[in-house]
């Protein structure tokens, strides 16, 4: 929906508070942005959620389903529906929020989603979260830089990628600005750029292979 060049027009912040975005926060609570496609969704994707929640001592952690991730192809992604019912399906416990927020707030860019969500509610102590696998690729979304100054982040460890991810443009760039793994259960709290990279027991399962499952059984 939304297009680069000096003509691409970026959410209203104001606009949230009119609409209902599926979840309400309160000042000073510590949430994590979980953004992705899940296309579809997965024990992986429960396992970084999970994993974040429990070593930074979230009170929420919300899943943003995208209406459509702009570096992949749109004829490969189930429908927004579908892609909610799979996460709600992993989505485990009360501190676990799925919701369609981007799509709601008219965001196909973290960058936007971020703003508006700090603008909507103040005082809400956010942190992003993402896999190991989207720390590799990480400049390549839409002003990272500004995603990294906006709200500490929280890399979770991934099969195969994790090592390649820790030298990523991102990883380097920002170097500086990362923190020991013993010190997660503070980032909600810190001032960005803040980042940390949590390892621990890896899990397998990756949306790849399930559409290439899923398309094997139709055939």
């Amino acid at each position: 929906m939304w297009f680069a060049g000096p003509a691409r027009r970026v959410p209203d912040a104001g606009r949230p508070a009119t609409l209902r975005l599926g979840f309400t926060l309160a000042r000073g609570m510590r949430v994590g942005l979980y953004g992705g496609s899940f296309n579809p969704a997965h024990e992986g994707h429960a396992h970084v959620a999970e994993t974040a929640r429990r070593r930074l001592r979230l009170d929420r952690v919300i899943w943003l389903v995208s209406p459509q991730n702009p570096l992949k192809s749109a004829h490969e992604t189930a429908s927004l529906d579908s892609r909610l019912a799979g996460a709600r399906r992993f989505a485990r416990g009360r501190a676990m929020v799925v919701s369609a927020a981007e799509t709601k707030i008219g965001s196909t860019y973290t960058i936007d989603t971020l703003r508006v969500l700090k603008a909507r509610f103040p005082g809400v102590k956010f942190v992003w979260i993402m896999g190991a696998d989207s720390l590799a690729n990480f400049h390549r979304w839409r002003g990272w830089t500004q995603i990294m100054g906006g709200a500490p982040v929280a890399v979770v460890s991934r099969p195969w990628i994790s090592l390649k991810s820790r030298f990523s443009p991102a990883a380097r760039r920002f170097a500086h600005a990362r923190r020991p793994a013993a010190e997660a259960s503070g980032l909600a709290g810190a001032k960005p750029p803040r980042w940390v990279f949590l390892t621990g027991p890896l899990n397998f399962q990756s949306s790849t292979a399930l559409r290439e499952r899923m398309g094997g059984s139709r055939r």
